[in-house]
């Protein structure tokens, strides 16, 4: 109950700054083109930041009520418009609001496609047995219990990058409860470490998170630009690794002798993923297209894979490959995989994308923006990103970051980027990774647990921006052509 309390408390304050963020944002990316009315007093505004506060604070309350996070924000999304459309109709505007949506539908359907065929090959390797043959290889190794946090820890800093932070956490946690067991203090360190590392990990990378490809996509940091925030990020992550390894047991837990072998075609379908991502590169770096393209064309790779393998399942092929099988029981079908993508998440970002889109046309970002990165200065706004994304989830502030554009040199944008994907470090409700693993721990991995270390997380956090600062002092020079 008092986490539910403490949950719901920060939630209703950020949540109306973050609300408010949210709406300017929008206003601004809606097109010169369309007149837009201020009804930031009207009853209309007031009703509309009403109606997305309480959905917002159900989408906290996910773990209580049990309401899945898309349904109060889609609903509240079609409120909102139906609201605009209603009062831009009644003063003579009837179609300045269809075009306002289009434009947040468009921004919408790019990120879409984008995860869909992300997750969708997540989920086809996690069939294949590909995550889990590597967690009994690290499983069996017969590590300590102190060398085992670093493992974890550091495998989730560097493949949070390419599988993303949520799926990264969730694959380095069973291995932490496969070896830590009834050890609740090693399984409680190391799922804190966990969500440190993956989410730092994520911030260095355009398929880390959310909110750096939602940044990528927009162009306002290039592919290669990300990896200036590898040395920030990795300060991030071991400073309070450093910490808290003192306080893990130094002790060896038995070793297991499970062994998951991977599916026939495990290997071709990994470097077909890595050939998707070096498509979408390709196609944003040289040719200026949406990376979602290059994406959609890699899952191409990934259909034709499942085809041969369908085609060829039961007839002895593979026999002859070492560490794989011949075939398993059921076919390769990849539409089970696109069936089996968090279509919950996808469809919340619709929500959280269009309740933002009214509330910014509704005309209160712009408010925010001034008063932020104007009146307070970039360098405190984009670090209150950070801070505030601890609490509300970092994709809506990002997206309202996104929608407002501040006139801002490359080294803020990186901050701004870095902020909000290792900013939810800092409470276990504050990232997808952290919310996930304390439901995967099974009661081991707590939000006070989390709480008694975000002291030295949010060392980790003051030191890692020092580090940019002071490695990226240059790109503070450098100016941002903004689509």
């Amino acid at each position: 109950m008092k986490c539910n309390f403490y949950k719901l408390m920060f939630t209703g304050v950020t949540s109306i700054i973050i609300f408010s963020m949210y709406s300017t944002l929008v206003c601004a990316s809606s097109g010169d083109n369309i007149k837009r009315m201020d009804l930031t007093s009207s009853w209309i505004g007031y009703i509309s930041l009403a109606i997305f506060v309480i959905s917002y604070l159900f989408v906290m309350a996910e773990e209580y009520t049990h309401l899945r996070k898309s349904k109060p924000v889609m609903l509240a999304s079609g409120l909102i418009w139906a609201m605009i459309a209603y009062i831009y109709k009644s003063h003579g505007l009837p179609y300045e609001a269809e075009a306002a949506v289009r434009h947040n539908v468009l921004e919408y359907s790019e990120l879409f496609l984008f995860l869909l065929v992300a997750m969708t090959y997540i989920n086809s390797m996690t069939e294949r047995n590909i995550f889990e043959a590597l967690r009994c290889w690290m499983v069996n190794r017969g590590y300590g219990y102190r060398k085992l946090f670093w493992i974890t820890g550091t495998l989730a800093f560097f493949i949070s990058p390419i599988a993303d932070n949520l799926t990264t956490a969730l694959l380095m946690c069973a291995v932490v409860m496969a070896v830590g067991k009834d050890n609740y203090k090693f399984v409680s360190l190391s799922c804190i470490n966990i969500v440190v590392g993956a989410n730092a990990g994520g911030a260095y990378s355009p398929f880390g998170d959310i909110t750096t490809l939602m940044v990528w996509q927009k162009g306002f940091i290039d592919f290669f630009g990300f990896f200036n925030l590898i040395i920030p990020s990795a300060v991030n992550y071991l400073v309070p690794a450093a910490i808290m390894h003192f306080a893990v047991p130094n002790m060896i837990p038995p070793v297991s002798t499970d062994n998951i072998p991977i599916k026939r075609g495990a290997k071709r379908m990994i470097a077909l993923f890595g050939l998707t991502i070096v498509t979408a590169v390709c196609f944003h770096q040289f040719l200026n297209l949406p990376p979602m393209l290059g994406m959609m064309t890699g899952f191409s790779y990934l259909k034709l894979l499942g085809f041969y393998l369908k085609k060829t399942h039961g007839k002895g092929y593979g026999e002859i490959q070492v560490n794989e099988n011949i075939d398993d029981e059921t076919p390769f079908n990849v539409f089970d995989k696109v069936a089996k993508v968090e279509w919950d998440t996808l469809l919340f970002f619709y929500g959280v994308i269009l309740c933002v889109g009214g509330l910014g046309f509704i005309g209160y970002l712009a408010i925010v923006s001034n008063t932020l990165y104007i009146q307070m200065g970039s360098t405190f706004a984009n670090i209150m990103i950070g801070i505030i994304s601890a609490i509300v989830d970092n994709i809506p502030v990002m997206f309202a970051v996104l929608t407002m554009s501040p006139d801002m040199p490359l080294g803020q944008w990186l901050l701004v980027t870095f902020t909000a994907g290792v900013g939810g470090s800092l409470l276990s409700i504050g990232s997808a990774a952290g919310v996930a693993l304390m439901g995967a721990s099974k009661g081991r991995y707590t939000f006070f647990g989390h709480l008694k270390w975000t002291p030295i997380i949010a060392l980790g956090y003051a030191a890692s921006i020092l580090a940019h600062f002071l490695v990226n002092a240059e790109s503070f020079n450098v100016a941002v052509h903004i689509r």
